[in-house]
C-alpha cells in the first residue's frame, strides 16, 4: 500500500501578518498532484487541519474543498485532530463522510476502531489517533498520571488489543499528534505541555509497522517505522533551514516500510541577516535575500534612522526587524539618591545608557514635554522637587 503522509496544515495561519491561504491552497493542489502521479492509495492527515478552534470562513472553505477533492481522488483519507482544532468542529458529520472514503476521527471513543483498508497482500488496518488531552481523560481513562506519556500509552493499549483480534497477516498504521522525544521542535508549535510533561518515549509505538506523527514542522525521521511529515509551510524563521514536504510510504506485505521524502512548493524562501544596518545595505553576499522573507538583525550601536523603510528598499519583504547592539549586553539605568535628579534628567540618563550616546536637543525638549504631560500640575511637581534636593 502507497501512503501520503502529511500533518499541520494550519489552514488560516498568518506569516507574520502575510496572508497564507493562497499558498496553503497551492500546497493542496501539489498534494492532489502526488495522489494522481505517484498512485497513492492513502492519504493520512495527522492533525492540525486548521491553526485555530475557530477558523475563518476561508480556511474552512479551503478545507472542505480540499477534502471533495481527495473524495473523488483515486486515494482514502484518514484525518485526525491535533492540538490546534476544535475535535467537535473538525468531527462534524464525520460517519456522514466516512461513506464518501475521507475517514475523520475526532472523538476519543474512536480510539482502537481501526478504518481496515486492504491491498493486494491483505487488510491494512488505520489507527486515527485524535489530539489527547490528558486532562480531560484522567479520569474517564483512569490514566495513572495527568501527562501525555500516559494518555498515549492508554491509546496505544486500545490499539493493541484490537490487533489482537485480527489475523497475522493485518498490517498496521497509527496516525496520531504527539510530541515524541528525540524529535526538534520549532518556534510555531504551540507548547502542549500539562505540567511540565509533554513528551513521549517511541517505545509507545512498537509493535505498529508505521506511525505517521504531526506536531512537530519539521520533517524528521526518528526511525524507519516512526516520522514526522512537518508542516507543509514555514510558519517561524526557525524553520528557515527545513524543507518542507511529505512523506511517500510503501508499506510492504511483510509489515516494512520505505520512505522517500516529497518535496512541497516554496511560496517564498526565509532569510535571516545580522550586522549593521549600511553595511546589510551594501553587502553583495545577500542579494539573495532581496526575493525572501526576511528577519533582519540590526548590531549599530545607535538605533539609525527608519531601519525598517531604508531596509525595505532593498529588502521588500523584510517582515521583522530587531536591534541588538553590538557595543555587548544593554546595562540598566545608574542607581541614584532618590530626589536628586529630576524626571526629565532620570529619563535623559536612561536614553544615554541604553543607546550609548546622550539624547539629541530635540529628543530631550520632546522627553521634558513628556514628564510634564504626566504631571497634574508641572509647577507644584517642579517645586517638589526643588524641594528635595
Amino acid at each position: 500500500m502507497r501512503i501520503l503522509h502529511t500533518s499541520d496544515w494550519h489552514l488560516g495561519r498568518s506569516f507574520h501578518r502575510e496572508g497564507m491561504l493562497t499558498h496553503q491552497a497551492t500546497y493542496v493542489d501539489h498534494l492532489l498532484e502526488v495522489v494522481e502521479s505517484e498512485q497513492v492509495d492513502l492519504v493520512v492527515v495527522a492533525g492540525d487541519i486548521y491553526d485555530r478552534a475557530l477558523p475563518q470562513v476561508d480556511a474552512v472553505r479551503l478545507a472542505d474543498e480540499t477534502l471533495v477533492r481527495l473524495a473523488r481522488s483515486r486515494a482514502q483519507v484518514v484525518l485526525t485532530s491535533g492540538n490546534h482544532d476544535s475535535a467537535q468542529r473538525l468531527g462534524f458529520s464525520s460517519r456522514l463522510i466516512d461513506a464518501a472514503g475521507v475517514f475523520i476521527r475526532a472523538d476519543v471513543s474512536s480510539v482502537g476502531v481501526p478504518v481496515v483498508l486492504a491491498d493486494d497482500h491483505g487488510p491494512v488496518a488505520v489507527y486515527g489517533l485524535p489530539y489527547l488531552d490528558p486532562l480531560a481523560l484522567s479520569e474517564p481513562w483512569a490514566l495513572a498520571t495527568r501527562s501525555h506519556q500516559a494518555a498515549l500509552a492508554a491509546a496505544m493499549g486500545r490499539v493493541r488489543r484490537d490487533l489482537a483480534t485480527r489475523s497475522a497477516s493485518t498490517r498496521s498504521v497509527v496516525v496520531a499528534h504527539a510530541f515524541v522525544t528525540g524529535g526538534e521542535p520549532s518556534e510555531s508549535e504551540r507548547d502542549i505541555s500539562v505540567g511540565g510533561v509533554s513528551r513521549v518515549a517511541g517505545s509507545v509505538f512498537d509493535g505498529v509497522d508505521y506511525a505517521a506523527l504531526g506536531h512537530l514542522h519539521g520533517a524528521q525521521s526518528l526511525s524507519d517505522r516512526i516520522r514526522y511529515s512537518g508542516s507543509p509551510l514555514a510558519y517561524s524563521f526557525s524553520e528557515a533551514h527545513q524543507t518542507k514536504g511529505s512523506w511517500l510510504v510503501d508499506l510492504a506485505a511483510d509489515g516494512s516500510v520505505t520512505a522517500d521524502f516529497v518535496a512541497a512548493p516554496v511560496p517564498r524562501r526565509l532569510a535571516r541577516i545580522s550586522g549593521k544596518l549600511d553595511d546589510l545595505l551594501a553587502d553583495p553576499r545577500l542579494e539573495h535575500a532581496e526575493t525572501c522573507w526576511v528577519h533582519a538583525t540590526i548590531t549599530d550601536a545607535t538605533r539609525p534612522h527608519q531601519p525598517m523603510e531604508r531596509l525595505r528598499r532593498r529588502f521588500p519583504h523584510t517582515l521583522v526587524l530587531a536591534f541588538e547592539p553590538a557595543r555587548g549586553e544593554v546595562g540598566g539605568v545608574p542607581t541614584v539618591r532618590p530626589g536628586a535628579l529630576t524626571d526629565h534628567e532620570i529619563a535623559l540618563a536612561f536614553v544615554a545608557e541604553l543607546r550609548g550616546v546622550p539624547a539629541t536637543d530635540q529628543e530631550s525638549a520632546l522627553l521634558q514635554q513628556a514628564c510634564e504631560a504626566c504631571s497634574e500640575d508641572p509647577e507644584t511637581d517642579s517645586l517638589l522637587t526643588e524641594s528635595t534636593r
